[in-house]
């Protein structure tokens, strides 16, 4: 056999079910399929045009920039909305574009409340491992320096590559998952910043979130297994 036909059958294989889903939805129910993630990508927009004006920059981010310095529940009340300020110091597309694929993917495939509150769990954990950092100090293991506390904390990176993680653990695209966690570790030894640091942390919850969903998904088969009793916990009926 061919390296090409190798190749293509381990990709159908890995992306297969997860595209047939896609697609199958998209060609029924188009745009009507991913109504959040238009709204995100809307909202996204709509936020860099207002904070690159003199006048809507500080209301921005007075209602949207998160900093480890902030008071907790300034910072708890901000985290909702910081997911779709753009970071100023990269290029709006590619948020955009990333909301656009990876939301899309998971609002098909997850559903729309499953989606957000990934994406809501992977962006606090990164912004509450901040404050943890920067409590620790530099020497600590998994500490921050002290300059990291004053760092505007938005942008949509990290809900993203949570998405992605968890998608891939439902369909099974193993091999594409472990590649996203393994480029986060990489950008974390080619570039040490905050931003990387909880790129890692929301890829733990989310992999928290897999576990526990594993164990959900056994007892859940262990209590529909014949002879293992009924879920109500009446006792079997006997003839």
């Amino acid at each position: 056999m061919s390296p090409v036909r190798v190749l293509c059958g381990a990709a159908r294989h890995e992306w297969g079910p997860l595209l047939r889903t896609v697609r199958a939805t998209l060609a029924v129910q188009r745009l009507r399929a991913i109504p959040m993630t238009i709204a995100a990508v809307c909202l996204t927009a709509l936020l860099q045009v207002v904070q690159n004006q003199p006048w809507g920059f500080g209301a921005v981010h007075h209602l949207g920039a998160v900093r480890a310095e902030d008071p907790l529940w300034a910072a708890l009340l901000r985290t909702p909305l910081s997911l779709f300020v753009p970071a100023l110091d990269l290029p709006v597309w590619g948020a955009l574009v990333q909301i656009l694929v990876v939301f899309g993917t998971a609002e098909i495939c997850l559903g729309r409340w499953r989606t957000l509150l990934i994406a809501y769990v992977a962006t606090l954990a990164g912004t509450l491992y901040a404050r943890i950092g920067v409590a620790l100090g530099p020497d600590a293991l998994f500490g921050l320096p002290a300059s990291d506390a004053r760092v505007v904390d938005t942008g949509p990176s990290a809900a993203v590559v949570g998405l992605a993680v968890y998608v891939c653990y439902v369909y099974r695209a193993r091999f594409t998952g472990a590649l996203v966690i393994a480029a986060m570790v990489a950008e974390v030894f080619v570039k040490d910043n905050l931003a990387g640091k909880e790129h890692l942390v929301a890829i733990g919850a989310v992999l928290a979130l897999c576990v526990r969903a594993t164990r959900r998904d056994r007892r859940r088969d262990q209590d529909l297994r014949p002879g293992s009793g009924t879920r109500s916990g009446a006792p079997p009926i006997r003839s």
